[in-house]
Formats: structure tokens, sequence, C-alpha cells
């Protein structure tokens, strides 16, 4: 029974996520998490700072958000 109210808010989670990134220009189909990762290899200093606080709270989140995405958006042929 636990399990299915667990994903239910998991996923409400990553669309509050979402809603947070289109709220600041992001794309609406994609997290926080995953816009940092990009910017911080595009060398923007925000993506960088907000990397490493996110990476600090969940070691390598960034990175596996970005292989996370990038995997969805293969298995949909979008890219």
């Amino acid at each position: 029974m636990l399990k299915p109210v667990r994903r239910y808010i998991y996923g409400v989670l990553i669309g509050l996520d979402q809603l947070g990134n289109a709220l600041f220009g992001g794309y609406p189909d994609e997290t926080i998490s995953f816009r940092s990762a990009n910017a911080r290899d595009d060398g923007k200093r925000w993506g960088c700072v907000l990397c490493k606080v996110l990476d600090w709270i969940d070691p390598n989140h960034c990175d596996r958000s970005q292989r996370t995405k990038k995997a969805s958006l293969l298995r949909r042929g979008l890219i």
C-alpha cells in the first residue's frame, strides 16, 4: 500500500520541480537539476554553484539527472 503513495508523492515532487524550472524560463519538461547540469557544462556560474549544492546533498545528482533525461529523450526518439 505504501508503494503507490510513494510513487504519487515522487510524481508530485517531480511536477513541482518542473514547474519551478518553467517559472524561471526553462523548458517545462526539464527539472531544475537537468537544467543546472547543462548550464554547468556550458560554464555558467549559476549552474556550477547549484550543482555543487545539489551534489553535496545527493552525490552525483546533476550527472544522474542528465543521464536519466537524455536516456528518456533517446527512448522517445527526440534526440
